[in-house]
């Protein structure tokens, strides 16, 4: 019986063993990922800071037609407000699964008023330039119709590929960020061609210059609702304000040829708006929703969602009422 004792010790002990150096290794691979994550941080935000300080147009305030440098920069500002939307949640770094599925229940809410007045504005288009025989509404709806199928060849795409990473997430965590971030940068190719446009027309610099800034308040909440789904999964808030602002980037990138080329991207903007609005109401309601309502309840969740949702129109009338 001793005998079989010490054999069943000799094996367990090879076993322990291997367990140990297991989840050593694991704890190398995690902080060789955390070194390298902050290195990236480091490297990003030293290129925003000498973009921002390299494109800074001489003088701020143009006089005559602005130009492409003035169109750049304020769709460039547009885009770096997107990361104030970190600020609220560096006071609440630790969610427990009730709050982070209340989280996603509100930026839900978020996403669809965004969603709602995209299509709304592409159903009311109404440009002078505009040259397009297809009537607005028809546009839109072809946009709508083509983001939704979009969203959904992209999800499945992402779910055929277990070993997608996002900083230190992998698996399903990973392929759900990637999916808003992805929705989220959508949604800003059609805002920065509206930069664009609107500093192409006849009063280009007051018009182009609002726009702007009421895109770059407008982003602050849009920044919220991505930090909202990246916060609780363990991202450091650099890394969570990082990831805002790239969502942003197609703003300044589009801005610049939309002002070259008003005359050609204004029939496709309603297009643009509806494609971005129907990509962010499908991973409202099917991504940040269903996990809200997953973490919380279907009442609590849809409470808060409703309550976002009308907070965030009643914003956006505000600022079309000061319009």
């Amino acid at each position: 019986m001793a005998t079989r004792q010490r054999k069943t010790t000799r094996v367990m002990e090879p076993i322990n063993g291997q367990r140990e150096n297991h989840n050593a290794d694991a704890d190398a691979i995690r902080r060789e990922a955390c070194k390298t994550v902050g290195q990236t941080e480091c490297i990003a935000t030293i290129i925003i800071i000498l973009i921002s300080y390299l494109t800074f147009p001489e003088p701020l305030q143009p006089v005559g037609r602005p130009s492409v440098l003035h169109v750049w920069y304020c769709g460039w500002i547009s885009a770096l407000s997107t990361g104030l939307g970190v600020l609220p949640l560096l006071f609440t770094p630790e969610l427990n699964p009730f709050l982070t599925g209340a989280s996603n229940a509100i930026a839900a809410g978020m996403m669809i008023a965004a969603s709602y007045s995209l299509i709304l504005e592409g159903c009311t288009f109404n440009e002078p330039d505009d040259v397009s025989e297809i009537s607005s509404h028809l546009r839109t709806i072809i946009g709508v119709t083509l983001g939704i199928g979009f969203i959904h060849t992209t999800k499945s795409f992402l779910e055929k590929h277990e070993d997608l990473k996002v900083g230190t997430l992998a698996g399903a965590d990973a392929r759900r960020i990637l999916l808003i971030i992805f929705v989220m940068t959508l949604h800003s190719f059609s805002e920065g061609v509206g930069i664009g446009v609107s500093f192409g027309g006849s009063n280009g610099i007051e018009l182009g210059v609002f726009i702007s800034a009421s895109l770059a308040i407008h982003n602050v909440p849009e920044g919220l609702a991505v930090a909202i789904a990246l916060l609780p999964r363990k991202l450091p808030c650099l890394t969570a304000a990082l990831w805002c602002v790239m969502t942003s980037l197609p703003q300044p990138l589009m801005a610049v040829p939309a002002f070259l080329f008003c005359h050609y991207f204004i029939p496709i903007l309603p297009v643009g708006l509806g494609f971005a609005g129907g990509a962010m109401a499908w991973v409202a309601l099917f991504e940040l929703l269903k996990e809200g309502i997953k973490d919380t309840s279907l009442l609590t969740a849809t409470i808060l969602s409703t309550i976002s949702l009308g907070s965030m129109i009643s914003i956006q009338g505000m600022m079309d009422d000061r319009s």
